[in-house]
């Protein structure tokens, strides 16, 4: 790979503030020798004794990775002279992604909650038109913040009209679907998007997504959560709620027969195959009496300029840019063989990164 591109979000996105850099250059005498002071006599005082450091200087080790060394052997727990070989059994792949646990870097200190998940080990619910998997708070305490799911619809496939109580951030990997969101007066809206695009449901907000074949077999996404216990299992379903109210009452609530419910499903759709829509957006958008939706749900970040930096490039999408999106920011960071995202933090918000 030329290059890592990377997803950092972030729980706000009103002026979403960069994170605080650190640089420092230094320039002193070797370490090895201390700087001596001396001074005159100017009384039968004797001169007063050289300073010596308090604590031990910093490591000049330069903890380089083990990630190379580590693919083409067997990964062991061995940094110099310090550590010894596993006698036991291994589980090589998983070592192999991770060098910096089994032969963890001098600079180390204490312990750290677990700050990543691969989504490879995440449980896959798999169904006729698609699959998804998550990360949340269960995967990692840590992430209370927000929560991400991995989606991937065939083309045709609709991943059902659904409501949630925390706001929904998208991102398309690959492919292309169709959004279709009703909000809470009634609007519609309804929108193609792409590779690098973006969209975001405020909580609440029914929606549905489904898969097209313009560009490839439907399409894959990241779904980013506004709070970190949420379960994608546990998202309130169109076809749950009907399947779950007699149909005299469907019939009088909709002022038709009852036997105009005979063919609803029995249980929840979640994720189902169709019909490749043939029809354009503006030709498909339903006619709403209340109107269209006033803002738009989603963003072209694939057509949003990036800002080319030293070692990489950045592009940033915040509600000052997207408004709709209050809660979420995002940074599409690109880094080049070489470059670091310098030292960093994030005085008031956490962040979320998914690798690409």
């Amino acid at each position: 790979m030329l290059f890592t591109p990377l997803l950092a979000l972030a729980t706000y996105a009103a002026a979403a503030p960069a994170g605080a850099g650190l640089s420092l250059s230094l320039s002193s005498t070797s370490k090895s020798t201390p700087v001596t002071a001396s001074a005159t006599a100017t009384s039968s005082t004797s001169a007063a004794a050289a300073p010596s450091p308090t604590m031990a200087y910093a490591s000049d080790d330069p903890n380089y990775s083990y990630l190379d060394q580590y693919q083409s052997g067997t990964p062991e727990p061995i940094i110099g002279a310090a550590g010894a070989n596993i006698l036991g059994p291994q589980n090589i792949p998983l070592e192999r992604q991770s060098p910096d646990f089994m032969a963890p870097p001098t600079t180390d200190s204490g312990s750290v909650e677990n700050v990543k998940w691969p989504m490879a080990i995440s449980h896959n619910r798999v169904q006729d038109g698609g699959w998804a998997r998550q990360q949340n708070e269960h995967d990692v305490p840590l992430a209370t913040a927000m929560a991400g799911v991995n989606m991937r619809l065939k083309a045709g496939a609709i991943r059902e009209m659904h409501w949630h109580v925390t706001a929904e951030w998208g991102y398309v990997i690959a492919g292309s679907c169709r959004v279709n969101v009703v909000d809470q007066l009634g609007r519609n809206y309804l929108a193609d998007v792409y590779p690098g695009d973006l969209w975001y449901f405020p909580q609440g907000i029914p929606h549905s997504i489904q898969g097209l074949d313009d560009t490839a077999d439907g399409c894959e996404f990241l779904l980013v959560l506004d709070d970190g216990s949420f379960s994608e299992d546990s998202t309130f379903l169109l076809t749950d709620w009907m399947a779950h109210v007699p149909k005299e009452v469907l019939a009088k609530n909709f002022r038709v027969n009852a036997s105009a419910f005979d063919h609803i499903p029995g249980e929840q759709l979640w994720i189902f195959p169709s019909a490749v829509p043939t029809e354009s957006v503006a030709s498909a958008n339903p006619v709403s009496p209340q109107g269209q939706a006033l803002l738009p749900y989603t963003f072209a970040a694939s057509k949003a300029p990036a800002t080319n930096v030293t070692g990489g490039s950045v592009k940033v999408v915040d509600s000052r840019t997207f408004n709709v999106s209050t809660t979420i920011a995002v940074a599409e960071v690109t880094v080049v063989p070489g470059g670091i995202r310098e030292l960093h933090w994030h005085p008031t918000q956490p962040e979320w990164t998914f690798y690409l």
